[in-house]
């Protein structure tokens, strides 16, 4: 057996380094291309797999591929939000010099990283490799797409589809390459010999890749929470929540796992979200449902990202057939409470507090327990409240008046940066707040000229003030 493993070590790097030879050979060759020349290129790839007819093709596979998440959640994510990634990024410059600091008298000029290694969840298989094959080939990048198992058919389709795009646009195919036979494997293979790690996917992956030795961006885990306060419009809210909880069927790591509402609303707020198509569960059904989402302390691959009758049923459990989401009244935190984390599921667990301070301290507890540095967000016309809440929780980004999971990597009716691969700091163990785009995969010359009248150090009584009478 040993010998067995030693020999799949050598094949699997055998493989990779074909693969990887490929890609910079292809990556040379656009070293010299134009932003012009560019930005045609990932119009072509965006266009392969989003126009009419194939987007349709392409959600239906997914989801037969996969059993995860459902048709209209997967056509809104390859044919709107590859759109909106496209529209997103298609103005930036990032050949050559990419801006201009007169006052610093500093230019900057954007090079190739090389080879992206890009690691793809079975939860977004659909837009993911579109999205990241993007903004790597933005950067005159080549990249290789290692597909999570569940998914390597649709990667294999998706990354077909704009290699032909890129070979119809007289530009190397090779520029976009996917690991048709995925496994542990070759990933680790992928992830020792790229040039540079874009992970999405579990901790345990996002892990191994800040581990391997290559330079990497990764994820932190999801959990986000979402406070509702009395200044709140009801009915938006509870629409808006179950938009975002129902997107999907709950594949993003930005869906609603845990709301918070005031006690001045909560009864309200619950009515509204009954009448949105939540279930509360019943007594005894939380034990019922949690024996069936976890297992060993783990989610359940099977039951993710499957309609509530789906998961009820599995639990033994009644569920009307028009319900879409199910709410679970819950009053702790920690692993005594398991739907105070991050579920994957239709599932969100409800909270009573008695006012935003409240609201913010279990916000934090929350996700001290799972998915810190995420995301969090709020339903309020207070702005007050709503900057109380950025201030004091330990979270990258606070979605307002905004459906979760369709707005944290951005949206049409926002200004976040368009992407499927969401930074959660140091917070989330990762080393960018950001959502990642391009202007992270490219290499960044600086050009320092003097400036025409040089800095001058003021005098120490200017420069150190009162600290000098008070350190006497």
């Amino acid at each position: 057996m040993a010998q067995e493993a030693i020999n799949q070590n050598t094949e699997d790097a055998q493989t990779i380094a074909a693969l990887v030879a490929r890609a910079h050979a292809a990556q040379a060759q656009i070293a010299a291309y134009s932003q012009e020349q560019v930005n045609e290129l990932i119009k072509a790839m965006v266009w392969s797999c989003a126009q009419p007819g194939v987007a349709e093709v392409l959600a239906q596979h997914t989801v037969d591929e996969t059993q995860l998440g459902d048709y209209n959640g997967k056509f809104l994510k390859i044919s709107v939000k590859t759109r909106a990634a496209l529209m997103d990024i298609l103005p930036d410059r990032s050949v050559g010099v990419i801006e201009e600091d007169t006052e610093r008298n500093i230019i900057k000029i954007a090079k190739p990283v090389g080879v992206i290694g890009a690691l793809s969840p079975s939860t977004n298989p659909e837009a993911t490799p579109v999205i990241k094959a993007i903004n790597a080939v933005k950067g005159r990048n080549a990249i290789i797409v290692a597909p999570h198992p569940r998914a390597k058919i649709t990667n294999k389709e998706i990354i077909d589809r704009m290699r032909a795009a890129l070979k119809k646009m007289g530009a190397p195919e090779d520029l976009v390459i996917g690991i048709d036979t995925p496994s542990l494997g070759t990933t680790n293979e992928l992830m020792k010999q790229c040039d540079f790690i874009l992970a999405t996917g579990g901790p345990a992956m996002v892990k191994a890749a800040y581990s391997s030795g290559t330079p990497a961006l990764g994820v932190g885990a999801g959990n986000a929470v979402i406070t509702v306060d009395e200044s709140a419009d009801l009915g938006e809210a509870a629409e808006k929540i179950r938009i975002s909880k129902t997107l999907d069927l709950a594949a993003s790591c930005s869906s609603d796992n845990s709301v918070i509402a005031v006690e001045a609303i909560y009864d309200q707020l619950l009515e509204k979200l009954i009448a949105q198509g939540g279930y509360v569960v019943q007594p005894g059904d939380y034990e019922k449902i949690a024996a069936v989402l976890w297992e060993d302390g783990h989610l359940n691959p099977k039951a993710v990202v499957q309609k509530p009758q789906v998961l009820c049923h599995m639990a033994g459990v009644e569920i009307p057939e028009d319900r879409l989401f199910i709410i679970i009244p819950e009053t702790g935190v920690g692993p005594e409470h398991p739907y105070s984390g991050e579920k994957m599921s239709v599932i969100m667990a409800f909270y009573k507090v008695k006012d935003i301070d409240e609201a913010i301290a279990l916000t934090n507890d929350i996700q001290a327990y799972q998915g810190m540095g995420h995301s969090c967000g709020i339903y309020s016309y207070n702005d007050d409240n709503i900057l109380k809440l950025g201030m004091g929780t330990k979270t990258s980004r606070v979605m307002v008046n905004q459906p979760q999971a369709a707005s944290n990597s951005g949206n049409l009716w926002n200004g976040m940066r368009q992407t499927f691969s969401l930074g959660c700091g140091t917070w989330g163990g990762n080393s960018t707040n950001e959502n990642i785009n391009w202007k992270h995969l490219v290499n960044i010359t600086w050009i320092s000229k003097p400036l025409a009248t040089p800095k001058t150090l003021p005098t120490d009584e200017v420069l150190f003030g009162d600290v000098i009478e008070i350190l006497k």
